[in-house]
């Protein structure tokens, strides 16, 4: 589960109940060390809760996807979670087309973060996500932008 904006990990809790995390995208976090600009915001957020794997992951995860995204698309199934929060394109179309999975990136957190008020400016957080070396296609922050109604 890859969340960009990581250095407002309050937008998640503003927005849902609970949120789950695989051990092991909690590793590649931590391990994110100054690279990752909202790890101290992390850290603090001691609400998410970080879950093993209680199987082993499909063989076809780990043939097309990074440790991470396989993590979070097998934690979705085990624990029956219908939506996950994923940027990579390759685990999206994976996710959606063949586990059936909603799946939501970080762009549109964001609007619906912006539409139940918990954020003021959309474009303002991806111009920062995209500064700080997180990669955002121009069309999905124009869309998000024009969704937001910035």
């Amino acid at each position: 589960m890859q969340y960009g904006s990581a250095d407002r990990p309050d937008t998640l809790r503003g927005l849902y109940e609970s949120v789950y995390l695989p051990q092991a995208m909690h590793d590649e976090i931590l391990r994110g060390g100054r690279r990752f600009t909202g790890l101290d915001a992390y850290r603090q957020a001691d609400w998410f809760t970080v879950s093993a794997l209680r199987q082993p992951g499909d063989p076809l995860l780990a043939a097309v996807l990074d440790v991470g995204e396989a993590s979070v698309i097998q934690l979705a199934r085990e624990i029956g979670v219908p939506r996950v929060l994923m940027d990579e394109r390759k685990g999206r179309r994976v996710a959606r087309e063949v586990y059936g999975l909603d799946v939501m990136g970080t762009a549109r957190l964001l609007t619906d973060a912006k539409e139940a008020h918990l954020v003021a400016n959309v474009g303002e957080l991806l111009q920062q996500m995209r500064g700080a070396g997180y990669w955002i296609h121009s069309r999905i922050m124009e869309a998000a932008m024009k969704a937001a109604k910035e």
